[in-house]
């Protein structure tokens, strides 16, 4: 009899890491080159001149603080699934989800408080230092919807009492995936604030 690929430890023989995992690091790898080509563009496109200067909403600081909450959430929710303690794993992914979700309405309003500003990402009176800014939140909130959906399957999951210490693979991965989407932000934040 064959085991649920979930089952199976974190390594398997032969890779040192289960199929799914190496997947995600690829995946990972493929957003950091985009993203570096993003950030890359930017500088060069800013050096060229006709760069308008603007400050950044306040409210990007306040998603930062968010996405750092969820990140400390969702680590809760890891630790709680290696303890067995799946009343706390529930809790850590839902409140995950709430301060991700939160994340991306604070982000629509910055938005908002873009074209507040003047700011606009195309138009006679749009900028490209502000288009990049529009294009790195954009693109960074897609990705974080992919995360907010990795992260309910893993509440399904865990809601069916399929996630626990001996099937750690999905929330190690949404763990993974999650921090590396708080860590991205994070980066964009401060790329902002010492390159607007």
């Amino acid at each position: 009899m064959n085991p649920q690929p979930e089952l199976l430890s974190d390594k398997e023989v032969g890779l040192g890491w289960h199929p799914k995992r190496v997947l995600l690091i690829l995946l990972i790898f493929s957003i950091v080159m985009m993203f570096a080509a993003f950030t890359s563009g930017y500088i060069v496109r800013r050096d060229e001149g006709n760069w308008r200067e603007f400050d950044l909403p306040v409210s990007l600081l306040i998603n930062s603080i968010l996405i750092a909450l969820s990140s400390a959430s969702m680590q809760w929710a890891y630790a709680s699934a290696r303890k067995d303690e799946i009343g706390r794993l529930k809790t850590g992914l839902g409140i995950t989800l709430a301060l991700g979700l939160a994340f991306l309405v604070g982000q629509y309003m910055s938005f908002g408080d873009l074209v507040a500003g003047n700011t606009y990402f195309g138009g006679a009176d749009a900028n490209p230092s502000g288009s990049f800014v529009y294009v790195l939140m954009g693109v960074h909130a897609f990705h974080l919807i992919t995360g907010l959906v990795f992260v309910a399957v893993v509440l399904g999951r865990a809601l069916n009492y399929q996630v626990h210490s001996r099937a750690m693979l999905s929330i190690g991965n949404a763990t993974l995936y999650w921090h590396f989407l708080g860590g991205l932000w994070l980066y964009l934040y401060l790329f902002l604030l010492l390159n607007h």
